[in-house]
Order: structure tokens, then C-alpha cells, then sequence
């Protein structure tokens, strides 16, 4: 397999990273809502914890420094510089703890500055902390803990002997109990409102190269143990197109309980990845909450690719994988100046109370993510 490029969540081409033929590629069957019901909070110290939503205070964002040419070839030192932009940025507003080797970690401290932290105790592979870092639960009484949701390398498509660890590492080094959940995934495959209900792509963890012999109600049961939550909004996705098996946090995110966001094609649009995101705000809006309640849903307007700056079909040009730090979101702009100031304005609507910073990370998007991808949050307990 060509480690070449990273390459998570591209928009045009049929190959991501150029590890899988075209051939038979399909979306996985019809957009239907299906739900799991699960037993809130099952793993760790309490049945009270659970996954807040990503809007609470944080105690610090946690990231990976990536030092291997293997992975990101000619290109790793683009990407690099884009790791380290969205370190210092997010440092202005919370702590950051950058995870490095112990031989990039002079390079880190000199490219992301004395605002980063570089912890070399916790090696990596890559730089994508989203799906390999732990996912922090808190009991609303000041407790916290973490969840490993056993990382695979996306299916074993790529070396992750060091990230495979990287959320026990991680959890260790805080001083958090710790459990392993119950399911193989990443955490750009799960998004959480905080209140019980969970969203998710089916190719993304209803697969066998992640959970061999699971079932869609086993794993959904299982996510609800390990999230704190009652109930997954399944989207199909897409299979066998990208490393991630089509995560979801690309293009559907949650607002709050009950409001969700969902990044749109333009209408002239009409490859699998543009359908998809259509399938997913159509399931969004019939679809209802742990609690009962119907789902509004916001949409943001895509950019137009013939008019961004990359030119790479692995290239992913997306808002929606925006990050929430103390006080800001964290987004990208893609050289389409109407959608990317459309983009920012839609972000300051939804987030008045929080500076819009727009920043650009064409390099990390040629190896097909984004910010939320290369970030994980710990929450204040």
C-alpha cells in the first residue's frame, strides 16, 4: 500500500490515497434513519459519564506532530506548517499539548512555538489525534475519565503500532481511569450532542475491517455504552473510497441537542460524496433525538472546487470540520472567497459568543482532512 498521502476524506476523485480501486465502489444501500437503543455510560468508573458535547470549556486541546516521510512524502513539511498554524492559533485560547517522537519534537517546539506544548513521552505515527486520542467523559460532579476506542488504522490501511496507544498514553499522562470501548472506530466516526443521541456512517463502523461479526444493533449498543448515550442516527455512507471509510464529522455535525449542521454540494454537484452529504441532511431532518425531539438542521454551503486553490483530487474543502476551542472556531478557507466568507458568516451566526478564525490549511487538506481531524479535546470536568 502506498503511504504516499494521507489522504482521509477527499471530494472529487474516487481514490483517496490511492489504495483501493475504483471498481465496484458504490454508496452502501438506501438513506433510511434507522436507531440503537444502548445502556448510557456502561464503560468506565460510573453509569453518569458521558461524552459532553464539544462547546464546554476545555481544560486543553491535545494533537500529534507527524515526522514520517513514509506517510506524507515531499509533503510532510507543507503539512507540518499547517500543524503547527492550528496549534498556535487554538493556543491563544486554551492550552495545547502536542504529541511528538522524540525525534521531531525540537522541530515541533520550533515550528509551533512556546505557546505548544510538545510531549515526546506519547509517540506517534501521524498527526490525526481526532481518531487515534481518547475520548474524555465527565459525570457532571467533577469526575473524569477516558474512552480508547481501539484504533486500527482505519482498517489496517495504515502503521499505527504507536497510535494504536496514543489514547492509553494519553489517559495515563492526565491520570484518568481508563477503558478500552467495546467496538473498533475513530473519533471522527462518532459525533455526540452531549444528550444521548449520537450520529454516525454505517461504512464507517458496520464494516469488517473494523468489527468483523458485529452487528449494526451490537455496535450502536456499544457506542451508546462508550458515549454516554441512548441513541445513533445512522447515515449509510460511503464504502471503500477513502481511508476512513467516509467519517462523518466531514459533513454532518451536531449545533446542540436537537440542531445539527450539515455541509451541502453545490447543486451541480452530482459525485457519491455530494449525494452523500444530500442523504445525510435528509435523514438529519426526519430523524428525532434521544429525548424525543425533532431535529432542526442548518445548512453550510460547500465551496465550488473549480474555484478553491488546490488543484489535488484528494483535496478535502471542508467547513463543517471545524474545531471548538475556549471562546473561538477554528475553520479553514479554501481560495472560493464568496463561500469562504459565507462560510465564516454562517459559523459567526451560529457561534455569536465566539471569534471566527479562518485559517489556511490547503497542505493538511491535500492529505484529504481538516482541523477537527487533528484535534481532541479534553473538557474542564
Amino acid at each position: 500500500m502506498n503511504d504516499h498521502i494521507a489522504g482521509r476524506h477527499a471530494r472529487r476523485g474516487l481514490n483517496r490515497r490511492g489504495f483501493l480501486a475504483a471498481a465496484g465502489l458504490t454508496v452502501a444501500g438506501a438513506a433510511i434513519a434507522t436507531t440503537t437503543q444502548g445502556r448510557a455510560g456502561a464503560v468506565g468508573a460510573a453509569d453518569a459519564f458521558r461524552i459532553p458535547a464539544e462547546d464546554v470549556r476545555h481544560t486543553r486541546t491535545w494533537m500529534a506532530w507527524p515526522d514520517r516521510t513514509a506517510i506524507w512524502g515531499s509533503g510532510l513539511g507543507g503539512v507540518q506548517a499547517d500543524i503547527a498554524l492550528i496549534a498556535r492559533t487554538i493556543a491563544k485560547y486554551e492550552p495545547v499539548v502536542m504529541c511528538a517522537n522524540s525525534a521531531g519534537a525540537a522541530k515541533a517546539r520550533s515550528m509551533c512555538g512556546s505557546a505548544v506544548t510538545i510531549l515526546s513521552s506519547v509517540p506517534v505515527d501521524d498527526c490525526w489525534m481526532r481518531d487515534t486520542g481518547p475520548v474524555f467523559r465527565t459525570d457532571g460532579s467533577g469526575g473524569l475519565d477516558a474512552v480508547g476506542l481501539g484504533f486500527n488504522g482505519w482498517g489496517n490501511k495504515q502503521t499505527h503500532a504507536k497510535d494504536a496507544l496514543v489514547a492509553e498514553r494519553i489517559a495515563s499522562y492526565v491520570g484518568v481511569p481508563f477503558t478500552y470501548a467495546g467496538l473498533v472506530g475513530e473519533g471522527g466516526a462518532i459525533e455526540q450532542d452531549g444528550n444521548g443521541t449520537l450520529m454516525a456512517t454505517r461504512s464507517s463502523l458496520v464494516n469488517r475491517n473494523r468489527n468483523p461479526g458485529m452487528s449494526e444493533s451490537e455496535l450502536g449498543a456499544a457506542m451508546c455504552d462508550a458515549y454516554g448515550a441512548s441513541k445513533v442516527i445512522w447515515f449509510d455512507g460511503i464504502r471503500g473510497q477513502d481511508i476512513t471509510d467516509d467519517h462523518v464529522d466531514a459533513t454532518s455535525r451536531f449545533l446542540a441537542p436537537g440542531k445539527a449542521l450539515v455541509q451541502m454540494p453545490l447543486a451541480s454537484d452530482n459525485d457519491a460524496y455530494a449525494n452523500d452529504a444530500r442523504r445525510q441532511y435528509q435523514v438529519l431532518s426526519m430523524s428525532t433525538t434521544a429525548t424525543g425531539s425533532a431535529m432542526t438542521v442548518t445548512t453550510l454551503q460547500g465551496p465550488d472546487y473549480n474555484k478553491i486553490r488546490s488543484t489535488n483530487q484528494n483535496f478535502l474543502a471542508s467547513y463543517a470540520n471545524y474545531y471548538l476551542c475556549n471562546g473561538a472556531v477554528i475553520s479553514a478557507h479554501f481560495g472560493d472567497t464568496t463561500a469562504d466568507g459565507a462560510a465564516k458568516a454562517t459559523l459567526a451566526r451560529l457561534y455569536p459568543d465566539r471569534v471566527i478564525e479562518q485559517l489556511n490549511i490547503d497542505r493538511l487538506g491535500t492529505g484529504g482532512g481538516g482541523i477537527h481531524c487533528v484535534t481532541q479535546q479534553q473538557p474542564i470536568a
